[in-house]
């Protein structure tokens, strides 16, 4: 799939647009079609709401798009030449990455580490070892730019073509101090890779973000010094949630950067103390060999917080947005024994503070699942539920 200028310019639109983020907009194309169609009935399907969603504006957009060109920044969509598979294969892919460096760096088999930005002395040499081996062995190491580890990992694989993850817009490198570090990366035929727009200065909530792509792109993550709290520890539960391998590095016990990865190690993760403990996990996966199984054990209570504050459309059908986009919007259908107000009276009834799936809906209500994910839509889009793990909803009480 290759788009075209202006379907380039709807999909930045639509992902610009407040309230849409990657699940948003699957679910928005795969009901309408293409990014057009669903810019053109946002408006409608949220003026009900007195607070109806204004797609991104046209000449904003374009002014992006220029500003990223003087930058050497490219705009690559899901299903394009230039998208890496790996992190299209997860679940909060982004609909467009914006690129500046060499497409191949990113395309290539690689392994994500990351760890403490007050990184020990011994935590920053074992890095350097470990990164350098990857890149001995052929695999594109992947990392976030940050200082202590992630730096040191990006330094020593250069030969290798490293990939950095930013948190901001391609103009807004954090930290500032490491702009010299992201023209050493692209002079080596690395790439520099970030979702968010020109211009944005990375805020709190943007690093988790970026880590879930930092996970997504890597075969696996080594973690290397992570306290327990440690943003390090949210880019292994999102490697686990992708189905990646987690590795990690011990340490001692009376350091307190050691205790998430010791912690991981004890949940599971593989123990890495040479490089050739991660290419023995690795190694398999690139020949297509995927019986590995190991990863940190799963715990039934973990939640992903919603990062993005979007109207969540998870389930809406199986439909990629690459094959959506070959096939003609197709109108909204409510069921054919109810009309949309009675439908949405049902499912209302339905609904508690309680969460519930939507297949369960679907079944006391007598609805189809895609007018259920419908009618959830403008009600979330009205403020009335809540999303929860697993696909689950609940009814907000209103004050």
């Amino acid at each position: 799939m290759q788009l075209t200028d202006a379907q380039r310019l709807d999909w930045l639109r639509l992902i610009r647009t407040e309230r849409v983020g990657p699940r948003t907009f699957r679910g928005l194309i795969n009901r309408f079609g293409s990014a057009a169609a669903a810019l053109d009935a946002l408006p409608d399907l949220t003026k009900h709401t007195g607070k109806p969603i204004v797609p991104a504006a046209k000449a904003q957009i374009e002014r992006e798009m220029a500003a990223a060109a003087r930058l050497g920044v490219r705009y690559v969509a899901m299903g394009e030449a230039e998208y890496p598979k790996s992190l299209h294969a997860t679940d909060t892919a982004p609909p467009l990455i914006a690129l500046r460096g060499e497409a191949s760096a990113h395309l290539k088999p690689s392994v994500a580490i990351v760890g403490s930005r007050n990184a020990s002395t011994a935590g920053l040499a074992f890095t350097e070892r470990l990164a350098t081996g990857l890149a001995e062995a052929g695999l594109v190491v992947v990392s976030g730019l940050a200082r202590g580890i992630d730096a040191r990992a990006h330094r020593a694989s250069l030969k290798g073509g490293t990939v950095a993850v930013i948190a901001g817009g391609h103009d807004k490198i954090y930290p500032d101090s490491h702009r010299g570090l992201v023209n050493e990366i692209l002079e080596a035929g690395g790439a520099i890779l970030a979702e968010m727009p020109m211009g944005w200065v990375p805020r709190g909530r943007d690093f988790p973000r970026r880590n879930r792509i930092i996970s997504g792109l890597a075969l696996g993550t080594v973690v290397v010094e992570a306290a327990r709290r440690s943003g390090s520890l949210i880019t292994a539960r999102f490697a686990l949630e992708q189905g990646r391998e987690v590795f990690a590095v011990p340490g001692s016990p009376l350091d307190p950067r050691a205790e998430g990865t010791n912690d991981l190690i004890r949940q599971g993760a593989t123990l890495v103390a040479e490089v050739e403990h991660v290419l023995t996990v690795i190694e398999p996966l690139i020949s297509g060999d995927t019986g590995h199984a190991g990863g940190v054990a799963d715990r039934p209570d973990a939640e992903e917080p919603d990062y993005w504050d979007e109207i969540d459309l998870d389930g809406t059908g199986p439909r990629p947005v690459v094959a959506a986009m070959r096939e003609e919007p197709a109108p909204f259908r409510a069921a054919p024994d109810a009309d949309p107000g009675e439908a949405g009276a049902r499912l209302l009834a339905a609904l508690s503070p309680a969460p519930v799936g939507t297949d369960a809906l679907a079944r006391a209500t007598g609805l189809p699942v895609r007018v259920v994910h419908s009618l959830l839509l403008e009600l979330e889009l009205d403020g009335r539920i809540e999303r929860h793990g697993s696909g689950t909803v609940s009814l907000l009480s209103r004050a």
